[in-house]
Protein backbone atom coordinates (compact mmCIF):
# COMPACT_ATOMS: atom_id res chain seq x y z
CA UNK A 1 0.00 0.00 0.00
CA UNK A 2 1.03 3.37 -0.76
CA UNK A 3 2.60 5.49 1.93
CA UNK A 4 -0.22 8.37 2.49
CA UNK A 5 1.22 10.90 5.51
CA UNK A 6 -1.07 13.36 6.44
CA UNK A 7 0.73 14.35 9.57
CA UNK A 8 5.08 13.77 9.97
CA UNK A 9 4.81 13.58 13.55
CA UNK A 10 1.94 12.31 15.64
CA UNK A 11 2.39 12.62 19.65
CA UNK A 12 0.14 10.16 21.85
CA UNK A 13 0.00 10.68 25.10
CA UNK A 14 -1.37 8.19 26.77
CA UNK A 15 -0.98 4.42 25.79
CA UNK A 16 -4.35 2.72 25.99
CA UNK A 17 -6.62 0.70 23.95
CA UNK A 18 -7.40 3.81 21.49
CA UNK A 19 -3.80 4.89 21.61
CA UNK A 20 -2.55 1.56 20.76
CA UNK A 21 -5.01 1.24 17.98
CA UNK A 22 -4.31 4.55 16.52
CA UNK A 23 -0.69 3.86 16.58
CA UNK A 24 -0.83 0.57 14.86
CA UNK A 25 -3.15 2.14 12.26
CA UNK A 26 -0.87 4.68 11.30
CA UNK A 27 1.81 2.51 11.17
CA UNK A 28 0.35 -0.50 9.32
CA UNK A 29 -1.28 2.90 6.85
CA UNK A 30 1.88 4.78 6.58
CA UNK A 31 -0.61 7.75 7.78
CA UNK A 32 2.55 9.22 9.73
CA UNK A 33 5.84 9.80 9.16
CA UNK A 34 6.69 9.29 12.97
CA UNK A 35 5.08 7.89 15.85
CA UNK A 36 5.66 9.25 19.41
CA UNK A 37 4.03 8.17 22.26
CA UNK A 38 4.40 8.20 26.25
CA UNK A 39 2.45 7.67 29.43
CA UNK A 40 2.78 7.79 33.00
CA UNK A 41 3.49 4.08 33.84
CA UNK A 42 7.28 2.65 32.79
CA UNK A 43 5.66 -0.45 32.54
CA UNK A 44 3.20 0.60 29.77
CA UNK A 45 6.03 2.68 27.79
CA UNK A 46 8.05 -0.49 28.10
CA UNK A 47 4.98 -2.60 26.86
CA UNK A 48 3.85 0.20 23.88
CA UNK A 49 7.62 -0.25 22.49
CA UNK A 50 7.43 -4.78 22.66
CA UNK A 51 4.02 -4.15 20.71
CA UNK A 52 5.47 -1.67 18.41
CA UNK A 53 2.39 0.73 19.00
CA UNK A 54 4.97 3.47 18.27
CA UNK A 55 8.09 4.88 16.58
CA UNK A 56 9.52 5.71 19.86
CA UNK A 57 8.49 6.24 23.43
CA UNK A 58 9.53 9.30 25.54
CA UNK A 59 9.36 9.56 29.56
CA UNK A 60 7.27 12.85 29.53
CA UNK A 61 4.70 14.39 27.71
CA UNK A 62 6.82 17.49 26.97
CA UNK A 63 9.17 14.87 25.21
CA UNK A 64 6.79 13.58 23.03
CA UNK A 65 5.13 16.58 21.51
CA UNK A 66 8.36 18.04 20.37
CA UNK A 67 7.72 18.84 16.92
CA UNK A 68 4.53 16.97 16.49
CA UNK A 69 2.47 18.25 14.07
CA UNK A 70 -0.47 16.63 15.39
CA UNK A 71 -0.75 15.92 19.50
CA UNK A 72 -3.63 13.56 20.79
CA UNK A 73 -4.40 13.62 24.47
CA UNK A 74 -5.45 9.69 25.15
CA UNK A 75 -5.80 10.59 28.91
CA UNK A 76 -8.97 10.45 31.42
CA UNK A 77 -10.81 13.27 31.29
CA UNK A 78 -9.90 14.36 34.40
CA UNK A 79 -6.46 14.08 34.01
CA UNK A 80 -6.63 16.10 30.32
CA UNK A 81 -6.18 19.69 31.85
CA UNK A 82 -2.83 18.56 34.05
CA UNK A 83 -1.35 17.10 30.60
CA UNK A 84 -2.78 20.47 29.00
CA UNK A 85 -0.64 22.53 31.32
CA UNK A 86 2.66 20.06 30.81
CA UNK A 87 2.66 20.39 26.78
CA UNK A 88 1.83 23.89 26.64
CA UNK A 89 5.32 25.37 26.62
CA UNK A 90 6.37 22.82 24.20
CA UNK A 91 4.17 22.85 21.00
CA UNK A 92 5.30 24.09 18.46
CA UNK A 93 3.17 26.91 16.21
CA UNK A 94 1.17 25.28 13.55
CA UNK A 95 0.21 22.37 15.57
CA UNK A 96 -2.87 20.50 15.93
CA UNK A 97 -3.94 19.19 19.72
CA UNK A 98 -7.14 16.87 19.68
CA UNK A 99 -8.12 13.94 22.43
CA UNK A 100 -10.04 11.07 22.24
CA UNK A 101 -12.42 11.68 25.26
CA UNK A 102 -15.67 10.92 25.34
CA UNK A 103 -17.17 14.65 27.03
CA UNK A 104 -16.24 17.60 25.16
CA UNK A 105 -17.43 20.31 26.75
CA UNK A 106 -14.92 20.05 29.84
CA UNK A 107 -12.34 18.86 27.56
CA UNK A 108 -12.50 22.33 25.84
CA UNK A 109 -12.91 23.89 29.16
CA UNK A 110 -9.76 22.37 30.57
CA UNK A 111 -7.68 22.13 27.60
CA UNK A 112 -8.22 25.70 25.55
CA UNK A 113 -6.81 27.80 28.25
CA UNK A 114 -3.46 26.38 28.08
CA UNK A 115 -2.69 26.10 24.22
CA UNK A 116 -0.52 29.28 23.03
CA UNK A 117 -1.77 31.24 20.20
CA UNK A 118 -0.73 29.52 16.50
CA UNK A 119 -2.39 26.16 17.78
CA UNK A 120 -5.24 24.44 16.65
CA UNK A 121 -7.44 22.79 19.06
CA UNK A 122 -9.90 20.40 17.59
CA UNK A 123 -11.80 17.81 20.46
CA UNK A 124 -12.57 14.45 19.17
CA UNK A 125 -14.41 11.69 19.92
CA UNK A 126 -13.84 8.29 18.05
CA UNK A 127 -17.07 5.87 19.19
CA UNK A 128 -14.75 3.14 19.30
CA UNK A 129 -13.88 0.78 22.27
CA UNK A 130 -14.36 -2.33 23.88
CA UNK A 131 -14.45 -3.42 26.85
CA UNK A 132 -10.75 -4.23 27.54
CA UNK A 133 -7.61 -1.71 28.33
CA UNK A 134 -4.52 -1.15 27.78
CA UNK A 135 -1.98 -1.34 25.02
CA UNK A 136 -1.93 -4.75 24.54
CA UNK A 137 -5.73 -4.70 23.80
CA UNK A 138 -5.37 -2.37 21.20
CA UNK A 139 -5.93 -3.70 17.29
CA UNK A 140 -5.46 -1.41 14.17
CA UNK A 141 -9.11 -2.24 12.59
CA UNK A 142 -10.89 -0.87 15.85
CA UNK A 143 -12.43 2.86 14.05
CA UNK A 144 -13.52 1.06 11.14
CA UNK A 145 -16.88 2.03 9.89
CA UNK A 146 -17.55 3.65 13.11
CA UNK A 147 -18.14 7.66 13.76
CA UNK A 148 -15.53 10.00 15.23
CA UNK A 149 -17.41 13.06 16.00
CA UNK A 150 -15.31 16.55 15.71
CA UNK A 151 -16.04 19.39 17.81
CA UNK A 152 -13.56 21.78 16.92
CA UNK A 153 -12.63 25.10 18.62
CA UNK A 154 -10.44 26.31 16.60
CA UNK A 155 -11.38 28.90 12.91
CA UNK A 156 -9.05 26.87 11.09
CA UNK A 157 -10.52 25.31 8.61
CA UNK A 158 -7.95 23.40 6.98
CA UNK A 159 -6.91 21.81 10.19
CA UNK A 160 -10.26 20.83 10.72
CA UNK A 161 -10.24 19.16 7.18
CA UNK A 162 -6.52 17.62 7.44
CA UNK A 163 -8.00 16.14 10.85
CA UNK A 164 -11.26 14.71 9.16
CA UNK A 165 -8.90 13.33 6.26
CA UNK A 166 -6.68 11.41 8.95
CA UNK A 167 -9.83 10.31 11.18
CA UNK A 168 -11.40 8.53 7.95
CA UNK A 169 -7.82 7.04 6.80
CA UNK A 170 -7.90 5.16 10.46
CA UNK A 171 -11.66 3.93 8.55
CA UNK A 172 -14.05 6.07 10.69
CA UNK A 173 -16.99 8.04 9.22
CA UNK A 174 -16.48 11.61 10.89
CA UNK A 175 -18.74 14.56 11.53
CA UNK A 176 -18.88 17.55 13.31
CA UNK A 177 -21.42 18.76 15.72
CA UNK A 178 -21.39 21.77 18.64
CA UNK A 179 -19.88 19.90 21.89
CA UNK A 180 -22.74 20.73 24.17
CA UNK A 181 -24.84 18.61 21.79
CA UNK A 182 -22.47 16.15 21.71
CA UNK A 183 -22.38 15.79 25.29
CA UNK A 184 -26.47 14.95 24.94
CA UNK A 185 -25.91 13.02 22.28
CA UNK A 186 -23.34 10.55 23.99
CA UNK A 187 -25.76 10.71 27.20
CA UNK A 188 -28.33 9.17 25.83
CA UNK A 189 -26.23 6.62 23.56
CA UNK A 190 -23.36 5.85 25.91
CA UNK A 191 -23.04 7.56 29.39
CA UNK A 192 -26.48 7.00 30.84
CA UNK A 193 -26.30 3.02 29.50
CA UNK A 194 -23.36 2.49 31.07
CA UNK A 195 -24.43 3.14 34.21
CA UNK A 196 -27.70 1.50 33.88
CA UNK A 197 -25.17 -1.30 33.30
CA UNK A 198 -22.60 -0.97 36.40
CA UNK A 199 -26.25 -0.18 38.46
CA UNK A 200 -27.71 -4.19 37.19
CA UNK A 201 -24.64 -5.46 37.92
CA UNK A 202 -24.58 -4.34 41.43
CA UNK A 203 -28.37 -5.16 42.38
CA UNK A 204 -27.46 -8.08 41.68
CA UNK A 205 -24.54 -8.47 43.60
CA UNK A 206 -26.30 -7.07 46.49
CA UNK A 207 -29.59 -9.53 45.86
CA UNK A 208 -28.21 -11.63 48.68
CA UNK A 209 -31.18 -14.64 48.06
CA UNK A 210 -29.49 -15.13 44.51
CA UNK A 211 -25.85 -16.22 45.44
CA UNK A 212 -22.59 -15.17 43.39
CA UNK A 213 -22.39 -18.82 41.47
CA UNK A 214 -26.19 -18.66 40.24
CA UNK A 215 -25.23 -15.07 38.65
CA UNK A 216 -22.32 -16.09 37.18
CA UNK A 217 -23.46 -19.59 36.23
CA UNK A 218 -26.92 -18.52 34.98
CA UNK A 219 -26.58 -15.58 33.13
CA UNK A 220 -29.05 -14.95 30.20
CA UNK A 221 -27.76 -12.91 27.39
CA UNK A 222 -29.20 -9.63 28.59
CA UNK A 223 -26.78 -9.60 31.87
CA UNK A 224 -24.17 -11.03 29.99
CA UNK A 225 -24.48 -7.65 27.85
CA UNK A 226 -24.78 -5.56 30.94
CA UNK A 227 -21.76 -7.59 32.47
CA UNK A 228 -19.33 -6.73 29.35
CA UNK A 229 -20.44 -2.73 29.66
CA UNK A 230 -20.17 -2.28 33.49
CA UNK A 231 -16.17 -3.88 32.77
CA UNK A 232 -15.28 -1.09 31.44
CA UNK A 233 -12.28 0.94 32.74
CA UNK A 234 -13.75 2.74 36.31
CA UNK A 235 -11.46 5.81 36.18
CA UNK A 236 -12.10 6.48 32.46
CA UNK A 237 -16.32 6.39 33.42
CA UNK A 238 -16.12 8.21 37.21
CA UNK A 239 -14.59 11.09 34.85
CA UNK A 240 -17.14 10.84 32.35
CA UNK A 241 -19.77 10.99 34.37
CA UNK A 242 -18.00 13.81 36.83
CA UNK A 243 -17.48 15.40 33.54
CA UNK A 244 -20.77 15.26 31.87
CA UNK A 245 -23.06 15.51 35.10
CA UNK A 246 -26.01 17.76 33.84
CA UNK A 247 -26.29 15.73 30.45
CA UNK A 248 -26.38 12.57 32.23
CA UNK A 249 -28.74 13.78 34.92
CA UNK A 250 -31.17 14.88 32.13
CA UNK A 251 -30.98 11.81 30.48
CA UNK A 252 -31.46 9.83 33.71
CA UNK A 253 -34.58 11.79 34.59
CA UNK A 254 -36.42 11.05 31.64
CA UNK A 255 -35.47 6.89 32.04
CA UNK A 256 -36.80 7.06 35.61
CA UNK A 257 -40.11 8.32 34.16
CA UNK A 258 -40.29 5.74 31.53
CA UNK A 259 -39.38 3.20 34.08
CA UNK A 260 -42.02 3.88 36.31
CA UNK A 261 -44.23 4.08 32.96
CA UNK A 262 -43.40 0.33 32.78
CA UNK A 263 -43.85 -0.36 36.45
CA UNK A 264 -47.34 0.82 36.01
CA UNK A 265 -47.97 -1.28 32.93
CA UNK A 266 -46.96 -4.24 34.67
CA UNK A 267 -48.63 -3.83 37.72
CA UNK A 268 -51.70 -3.22 35.89
CA UNK A 269 -51.68 -6.19 33.21
CA UNK A 270 -51.41 -3.91 30.56
CA UNK A 271 -50.01 -5.99 28.25
CA UNK A 272 -51.29 -3.31 25.19
CA UNK A 273 -48.96 -0.89 26.22
CA UNK A 274 -45.54 -3.21 27.05
CA UNK A 275 -46.35 -4.38 23.34
CA UNK A 276 -46.41 -1.68 22.20
CA UNK A 277 -43.50 0.33 23.95
CA UNK A 278 -41.02 -3.25 22.92
CA UNK A 279 -42.13 -2.94 19.57
CA UNK A 280 -40.90 1.10 19.13
CA UNK A 281 -37.77 -0.06 20.91
CA UNK A 282 -37.17 -2.98 18.66
CA UNK A 283 -37.29 -0.66 15.75
CA UNK A 284 -34.27 1.33 17.17
CA UNK A 285 -32.24 -1.76 17.72
CA UNK A 286 -33.22 -2.74 13.51
CA UNK A 287 -31.70 0.52 13.24
CA UNK A 288 -28.59 0.26 14.73
CA UNK A 289 -28.34 -2.95 12.73
CA UNK A 290 -29.10 -1.62 9.24
CA UNK A 291 -26.56 1.19 9.76
CA UNK A 292 -23.68 -1.03 10.55
CA UNK A 293 -22.91 -0.33 13.48
CA UNK A 294 -23.31 -3.83 15.08
CA UNK A 295 -24.64 -7.33 13.93
CA UNK A 296 -27.73 -9.51 14.80
CA UNK A 297 -25.61 -12.80 15.20
CA UNK A 298 -26.07 -14.31 18.72
CA UNK A 299 -23.09 -12.87 20.02
CA UNK A 300 -23.28 -9.28 18.41
CA UNK A 301 -20.24 -10.68 16.28
CA UNK A 302 -17.80 -9.83 19.72
CA UNK A 303 -16.55 -13.20 19.86
CA UNK A 304 -14.13 -14.06 22.76
CA UNK A 305 -12.29 -11.18 22.07
CA UNK A 306 -11.00 -8.61 19.35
Amino acid sequence: MARTVIYERVALIGLGLIAGSMGLRMKRDGLAGEVVGTARSAKTRDMAVGLGLCDRVTDTAAEAVQDADLVVLCVPVGAMEDVAREIGPHLKPGATVSDVGSVKRAVAEAIGPHLPDGVDFIPAHPLAGTEHSGPESGFPELFDNRWCLLTPVTDSPDAVERLTRFWRAMGSNVETMDADHHDLVLAVTSHAPHLIAYTMVGVADDLRRVTDSEVIKYSAAGFRDFTRIAASDPVMWRDVFLNNKDATLEILGRFTEELFSLQRAIRKGDGEMLHEYFTRTRAIRRGVIEAGQDTDKPDFGRGTKP
